[in-house]
């Protein structure tokens, strides 16, 4: 196989440092991109909602080579596979966080609602597009259901 050859195009800035935060849905962050990328985000400013792909750095390598977990550490939920969990605690720790978008000046986005700590690198932003991104007709399993 091929290696893959990734490079951050920007930064979060947020001041947040702890993973473990619960409701992020409040959070106000930057994604301060670098400006070379600035060009780029032209019409992104008509979207409400963005699709933020970041890299978590933070992620130890030991979690990244767990094959299973228990959501959230709960043990009382059924042990899952890495790939089945939304963690980054994955070979790969990519995140994916729709997010609303506040604002953008220059190559700085303003969003709510990102899940991700100061100095999370990112490696994509992609405008939220309900009818390719939602599937109201998705089914979860039983343990995941609100």
């Amino acid at each position: 196989m091929n290696p893959i050859e990734l490079t951050p195009i920007g930064t979060v800035v947020n001041g947040e440092h702890d993973v473990a935060r619960g409701d992020w849905s409040r959070q106000r962050s930057e994604i301060r991109l670098h400006e070379s990328h600035a060009e780029r985000l032209a019409g992104l400013e008509d979207y409400s909602h963005v699709i933020v792909i970041g890299w978590l750095h933070d992620t130890p390598q030991e979690l990244r080579a767990r094959p299973s977990a228990y959501p959230a550490g709960d043990d009382r939920l059924p042990l899952q596979g890495a790939l089945a969990l939304r963690g980054g605690a994955r070979p790969n720790p990519l995140s994916s966080t729709v997010c609303e978008l506040r604002g953008i000046e220059g190559a700085t986005l303003t969003v709510q609602g990102l899940d991700l700590i100061d100095g999370t690198p990112i490696l994509d932003v992609k405008p939220y597009i309900a009818f390719y991104d939602a599937r109201p007709d998705a089914s979860l399993p039983r343990w995941a259901e609100g």
